[in-house]
C-alpha cells in the first residue's frame, strides 16, 4: 500500500540510491592498494525530478521577477555547481583512492540515510495517525 504513495516511492528510491552509493564507496576503500585503480561514485539524483515522475506531475521551475532577487544573476552560479576533480592525487602505483575523501563521503551518505529513515518514520506515523484517528 505505501509503495503507491508518491512520497514513499521517492523516499524508497533515495534510500536505494544511498545503499548503492555506500557499496561503491566501500569498493573504493577496499581497492585503495590496487595499482591503477580509479575511485568511482554515483551521479547525484534530483529528488524534485524523482518526485515529479512518481506523482506524474511536471516539474515546476524557478522564475525570477526582479534581477535583484537571489539566484537571478547567472554569473554567480549555484552552491553545488562546483565541479570536483576526477582524480585528486595519485600514489606511486597510479592509484587515485584517497581514504580520507572516501570516508568523508561515506559519513555523509550515512547521515543522509539516517535523515531519510527519520523522514520515512515520520510520514508512516502521520499516515497511522490519519487512519486510526487517535
Amino acid at each position: 500500500m505505501l509503495e503507491n504513495i508518491g512520497l514513499m516511492k521517492g523516499i524508497g528510491g533515495k534510500m536505494n540510491w544511498l545503499n548503492q552509493r555506500q557499496t561503491v564507496l566501500s569498493e573504493n576503500i577496499a581497492n585503495a592498494d590496487t595499482p591503477s585503480y580509479r575511485p568511482h561514485d554515483l551521479e547525484k539524483v534530483d529528488f524534485g525530478e524523482v518526485m515529479g515522475r512518481a506523482s506524474n506531475r511536471p516539474k515546476i521551475g524557478k522564475v525570477t521577477t526582479n534581477s535583484g532577487h537571489i539566484g537571478a544573476n547567472p554569473e554567480v552560479g549555484e552552491a553545488d555547481s562546483r565541479k570536483s576533480k576526477m582524480v585528486y592525487e595519485s600514489a606511486p602505483g597510479e592509484n587515485a583512492v584517497i581514504i580520507e575523501e572516501q570516508l568523508l563521503k561515506a559519513g555523509k551518505t550515512q547521515a543522509d540515510y539516517n535523515l531519510i529513515t527519520n523522514l520515512y518514520k515520520k510520514n508512516v506515523g502521520m499516515l497511522q495517525l490519519a487512519v486510526t484517528n487517535k
